[in-house]
C-alpha cells in the first residue's frame, strides 16, 4: 500500500494501473448493462410501483435524498421510489465528475450541491437546499451526509424546519456536533449512564504523556490496593486518535500506546503533530472484535436497526442474526441512548436521525464462564452504508421512515408544536409493542470493483513476484468467487444497473484520472462511499 512517502511515478502509476483496469472489464459490463436493461422489462419491479400508486390508499410524498452519489443514499433512493413516492436526488460533484447515483431509475430529477468550504462556511449548501425542497415542494427530506459534512446537515435542518413545511430526518447542530467529535461523544455517553472507555482529549505532546502516566499510575495503585503491595505497570493501553478528519493521520492510530519503553512511546508521539488547533484524543484499547451499527431513530424511538462485524475499511457487510444476543445488546444500547437522550438534545418532540455506533466487544473470562461487554467507541450520527441490509424490505423501511411526517402545526414563533393526535400517535409509537424493522435473512454485501483488486489483481501481482504462498493466492480467489456466487453487490440492481456501470467506467476513472492532473496521492479508496483517503 502506498503511502505519502511513496515516490510520486508510483502513485501516477497506481491510478494508471486501475484507468486501464476499468477500460480491460468496460465491453463485459457494458454488456451486462444492456442485458439488464433487456432483462428489466420482464422484472415485477416496475409492476409494484404502478401498483401501490393506483392505490386508493396511497398519498406519494416527495422525497429529497441527498448523498445519492454514495450506496447509502442510492439505497435509499430505491427504497422510496418503489414504494411508489417521487424521488429527488442530491450531491456532491467535486471536479465536475459527474456522481453515479444521478443515473438511477430512482430519481425523478437530481441536482448538484455546492460543497460547504472553509472559507465560504455552509451557507451556500444551506441555501441550495432550501432551493430544492421549495422548487420540488419537498415532504422529506433524508439527510445521507458525509463525514465532511455532517454538521452543515445539521445546520439546514434547522433552517430548512424553520423556512418550509419539510420535515428532515437529521439530527440538530448541537446533536450532531457532540456526537460528530470523538471524546465529546464519549463524555455526553458517560453522562447519560452508559458505559464508555476512558478517553481523554489532548492538545500537546506533555498532555499525551502525562495521561499515560496517570493511567499507569492509577492501574498500579488499584492493583497494589487488592494485595497490600505496589502493582505492577499498568496493562492499560490507549491509541491516539484525530479529531476531526484527518486522512493523512490514519497510519498512527492503531498504535498502542505505552509502547514497550518510555523512549519508544516518547519517539513515536513525536511525530504527531498536536495542538490547541489540531487537537486528538486518547481513548482506552479495548482487545476484542469490532461491530458497527446503523439504527433510524424517530422521535428518540428506534425504528429501524441492524448490526455487523466491523473492520478498518469496511468494504463486506454481513447482518448479525436477528437472535443474535450481540446485536439485541447494541439494540438496547441504541435505545436507551435515544430516550435518554430526548430531553438533552433540544429537539422538538425527541431526536430524529440516523445513530450509527461503532462498538467493540470486550470478552472476559470468569468462574460463571466467558463473559462478552460492549463498549461504544465512536458514533455517527448519519446513515450507515450497513442500510443496503433493508434493501429487500424497502415497503416497510418507508413505512417507518414516514412516520416522520405525522400532522404538525406551527406556532407564531416559527417552531412546530405536536397537534393532539400527534402526540397520541407517538406515545403508541414508543409502548413496548414497537418493535424496530430487523432485517432477517439478508443477503451479504461486497463491491466487485473494490474484491476484483484487492482478491484478484494484487494477490495475483503479489504471487507471481514471489511475495505470496500459491494457498494464500487459491484462498484468495476462492472468496472471490464466493462473493460473486452467492453475495449481492451493494450498487448493482437489474432494473436499475447503469449507476453501477457509471461507478466502475465514468466516476472512479476520472477521480483516478484528477489525481494524475492534480498531483494528489491516496493510500486506500471506499468504493461504497466514494471516499478518498488522501495521504
Amino acid at each position: 500500500m502506498l503511502d505519502a512517502h511513496s515516490p510520486r511515478r508510483l502513485h501516477v502509476a497506481q491510478n494508471a494501473a486501475l484507468i486501464f483496469l476499468s477500460f480491460c472489464f468496460c465491453p463485459l459490463d457494458t454488456l451486462i448493462l444492456v442485458i439488464s436493461y433487456v432483462l428489466s422489462t420482464l422484472l415485477p419491479s416496475q409492476r409494484a410501483r404502478r401498483r401501490a400508486r393506483r392505490s386508493r390508499a396511497f398519498h406519494s410524498k416527495t422525497i429529497l435524498v441527498t448523498g445519492v452519489g454514495m450506496a447509502k443514499g442510492l439505497a435509499l433512493s430505491r427504497a422510496f421510489y418503489m414504494a411508489g413516492h417521487n424521488v429527488i436526488g442530491a450531491d456532491f460533484e467535486p471536479d465536475a465528475i459527474l456522481v453515479a447515483g444521478r443515473f438511477s431509475r430512482a430519481l425523478q430529477k437530481f441536482y448538484a450541491l455546492p460543497k460547504p468550504t472553509d472559507q465560504e462556511g455552509a451557507a451556500f449548501y444551506i441555501q441550495g437546499l432550501l432551493n430544492i425542497i421549495r422548487a420540488e415542494k419537498v415532504d422529506l427530506w433524508v439527510s445521507c451526509s458525509g463525514v465532511a459534512s455532517a454538521v452543515e446537515d445539521g445546520q439546514a435542518k434547522q433552517i430548512v424546519e424553520k423556512a418550509t413545511d419539510c420535515v428532515a430526518v437529521q439530527f440538530n447542530v448541537q446533536t450532531t456536533s457532540t456526537l460528530h467529535e470523538k471524546h465529546s461523544f464519549i463524555q455526553y455517553t458517560s453522562s447519560i449512564g452508559l458505559p464508555v472507555p476512558e478517553t481523554h482529549e489532548v492538545t500537546s505532546r506533555t498532555a499525551v504523556h502525562k495521561a499515560l502516566q496517570k493511567a499507569a499510575h492509577s492501574g498500579a495503585e488499584s492493583r497494589g490496593s487488592e494485595d497490600g503491595k505496589e502493582g505492577p505497570p499498568s496493562r492499560k493501553q490507549f491509541i491516539l486518535k484525530p479529531i476531526g478528519v484527518d486522512d493523512s493521520a490514519r497510519g498512527n492510530i492503531m498504535t498502542l500506546l505505552p509502547k514497550a519503553t518510555i523512549s519508544e512511546t516518547y519517539a513515536h508521539v513525536s511525530g504527531i503533530s498536536i495542538s490547541k488547533a489540531k487537537p486528538w484524543v486518547l481513548q482506552q484499547y479495548i482487545r476484542g472484535d469490532e461491530y458497527c451499527t446503523h439504527a433510524l431513530v424517530i422521535d428518540s424511538v428506534v425504528k429501524c436497526f441492524v448490526a455487523c462485524p466491523s473492520s478498518d475499511l469496511l468494504m463486506h457487510y454481513e447482518a448479525l442474526p436477528v437472535d443474535s444476543a450481540l446485536g439485541s445488546a447494541m439494540l438496547k444500547f441504541t435505545e436507551a441512548f435515544a430516550a435518554r437522550s430526548k430531553s438533552a438534545n433540544g429537539q422538538v418532540g425527541g431526536m430524529t436521525g440516523h445513530l450509527s455506533f461503532d462498538f467493540i466487544v470486550e470478552e472476559t473470562a470468569t468462574e460463571k464462564g466467558l463473559e462478552k461487554q460492549i463498549y461504544p467507541i465512536e458514533c455517527n450520527p448519519r446513515v450507515h452504508t450497513a442500510v443496503v441490509h433493508f434493501n429487500h424490505l424497502a415497503d416497510q423501511m418507508v413505512e417507518k421512515y414516514l412516520s416522520a411526517l405525522a400532522p404538525m402545526k406551527f406556532e407564531t414563533n416559527g417552531f412546530r408544536k405536536e397537534s393532539g393526535s400527534t402526540i397520541e400517535a407517538r406515545a403508541r409509537s414508543a409502548l413496548p409493542g414497537s418493535i424496530p424493522l430487523i432485517p432477517q435473512s439478508s443477503p451479504r454485501f461486497y463491491w466487485i470493483g473494490h474484491d476484483i483488486v484487492t482478491l484478484i489483481v494484487l494477490p495475483a501481482f503479489q504471487f507471481l513476484t514471489f511475495k505470496m504462498e500459491s494457498n494464500a493466492f487459491i484462498e484468495s480467489v476462492s472468496t472471490f468467487i464466493q462473493h460473486l456466487l452467492f453475495w449481492k453487490d451493494g450498487t448493482f440492481e437489474v432494473w436499475d444497473p447503469m449507476p453501477w456501470w457509471w461507478l466502475y467506467h465514468v466516476y472512479w476513472p476520472g477521480q483516478f484520472l484528477a489525481c494524475i492532473l492534480q498531483g494528489r496521492r491516496w493510500s486506500r479508496i471506499n468504493v461504497s462511499t466514494t471516499k478518498v483517503f488522501e495521504c
